[in-house]
């Protein structure tokens, strides 16, 4: 009954060592920290760039808002002719990461935006003369 070939010290230390075990909670830990470190920059980028479509929906009102009303650039143009009832947008925009929108008073010239983020912390939320080209 006691076969010499099966009755050797590996064959009696089947089970992981405590060692092992950590190793493998370490990886796992590792991975964990990982994918928290993306998430927050996936929410960060999707709130980028939430805000820059809410700051051009923005913009495609005020210069509807132009047109409608047969204004040029340096017309009187606030917040209240641009959302309340019945207007463009029930209430105005915000920006997903907080802070309300800086506005004009004033239909801008082309290129230039009317709205702009106040978002101080990363990533800011300005827009680039590329994204404002045909504003």
């Amino acid at each position: 009954m006691n076969d010499p070939k099966t009755n050797t010290k590996r064959d009696r230390q089947r089970g992981t060592t405590l060692i092992e075990l950590s190793v493998v909670i370490a990886v796992l830990l590792l991975l964990v920290g990982v994918l928290f470190i993306g998430i927050t920059a996936w929410k960060n980028g999707a709130n980028k760039a939430a805000c820059l479509v809410s700051i051009s929906s923005i913009q495609k009102a005020v210069r509807g808002y132009e047109n409608m009303n047969g204004l040029a650039a340096g017309a009187a143009c606030t917040a209240a002719n641009i959302a309340g009832a019945g207007l463009y947008f029930a209430t105005m925009p915000k920006c997903p990461s907080g802070p309300a929108y800086t506005t004009l008073a004033i239909v801008p010239a082309d290129g230039v935006a009317w709205a702009t983020c106040t978002t101080t912390g990363p990533p800011t939320h300005v827009l680039t003369a590329v994204q404002t080209a045909n504003w």
